[in-house]
Order: structure tokens, then C-alpha cells, then sequence
């Protein structure tokens, strides 16, 4: 399997299950990782040089998904926009770009952890999901877990993921905080932020998006 792989720290609990996944006896495979930022790992899902991957929920309108997504029941702290600056599109995002289109705002978007570090030591910037959660009371669905084949098999990781409760090992935090610069401490609270289940709610929102986004 190739997965597309986006090292965001909003994937972490997934990427810590899938190393655990791919090497239990039950599930013993190969994985192979294209890592990049989202807009490159759609291109490569849609070109099919990976497998499966996280597509942004704009870009994942016509594939096959199970009910796995990144997903912002309210606020999120990494897609913003920060309005007394230029407009500017991130050059990493799909979903959030259109999503700032949607909404009206205006000026300089920024998604993945720079956008979390910049929440963390300033306040001049639009959280999207709450804008989006205060504006239609709904989630705001950012990816889906889109793949070409092997419907089991996702559907096996999508069951397996969503029942178990992770607690990420202090050596996995420890390294992904001086990967991105923000605190053990504050990435947990962030990881609160985010849900993976694709639930009627999370649906709904997703619906809503597609009919703004048109």
C-alpha cells in the first residue's frame, strides 16, 4: 500500500494506529508513505501514485471514502485567516482556501501547524471552523480517507481506528514537539480539537459545504 502521508500534527493519532495496524499479525502488510502537504497528496490520490491518503474534502467531492475525516467541531487553531494582512491563499491547502471563499473573509489563510503556532502567540486572526460553526452550527469536515480499492480493507482500519483510545507515548509527543515547535502540552490540547469520525453531523456539514462551494 502507498499511502499518502500528511505530517500535520492533526494526523498524528492516525499515523502512530497505522504503524501499529500495518505490523500486527492480524493485518501484516507493507506500507510505503508519499509524504507532502495536502494539496500535493490530492494530486498524487487523483493521478494515483498513492493508494489512499487524507484528500481534502474539496478535492474528495468524487472518491471513494470511509467515515474517517479531519474533521472541527468548533474551533480548530490551524486554519485561519489573517485579515489586516494582503489576501493570500496557502499554497498547502484546497478545502481551507475555498472554505475562506465561502465565508467571505479576506486576507492572508494559513493551515497545518505554522497556522497552530501563530494561534498560539497571537489573536489577530479568523479561526474558519469557527466562523463556519458560529455561522451554520455544523462541523466542518477539512479531509476524508479516500482510496481506489480495497473497500475491506478501509473499512477495517476505518472500525479498528475509531474504537480505540489512544494515549500517545511521551517519546512520540516529545518528538513531534521539537518537529514543530509547539509544546507537548499544547498538542494535546489541540488533538482535543479535532475528531476523526464521520458521523450525521459531520455529514451534514460536509453536505452544506458542497452546496456553498458550488
Amino acid at each position: 500500500m502507498i499511502f499518502g502521508k500528511i505530517e500535520y500534527l492533526n494526523l498524528l493519532p492516525f499515523h502512530m494506529f497505522m504503524k501499529r495496524f500495518t505490523k500486527s499479525s492480524s493485518a501484516k502488510m507493507s506500507m510505503e508513505y508519499k509524504r507532502s502537504v495536502p494539496a500535493k497528496v490530492n494530486a498524487a490520490f487523483h493521478a494515483r501514485r498513492v493508494d489512499a491518503a487524507f484528500i481534502s474534502s474539496i478535492s474528495a467531492r468524487n472518491s471513494l471514502n470511509v467515515g474517517l475525516g479531519i474533521i472541527a467541531k468548533k474551533s480548530v487553531k490551524s486554519v485561519l485567516v489573517i485579515p489586516n494582512r494582503t489576501s493570500k491563499k496557502d499554497k498547502e491547502s484546497a478545502s481551507s482556501n475555498v472554505l475562506a471563499s465561502v465565508l467571505g473573509v479576506e486576507g492572508e489563510i494559513l493551515i497545518g501547524d505554522k497556522a497552530l503556532r501563530y494561534a498560539l502567540k497571537n489573536s489577530d486572526y479568523i479561526d474558519l471552523a469557527q466562523l463556519w460553526y458560529e455561522k451554520y452550527n455544523l462541523p466542518f469536515v477539512f479531509a476524508l480517507l479516500c482510496y481506489h480499492k480495497d473497500k475491506k480493507l478501509y473499512k477495517k482500519i476505518e472500525r479498528e481506528f475509531l474504537k480505540r483510545d489512544f494515549r500517545i507515548p511521551q517519546y512520540i509527543l516529545k518528538e513531534a514537539a521539537q518537529r514543530t515547535e509547539v509544546s507537548k502540552k499544547e498538542i494535546l490540547e489541540y488533538l482535543e480539537l479535532i475528531s476523526y469520525e464521520l458521523d450525521t453531523k459531520a455529514q451534514r456539514g460536509l453536505k452544506k459545504f458542497y452546496s456553498l462551494a458550488k
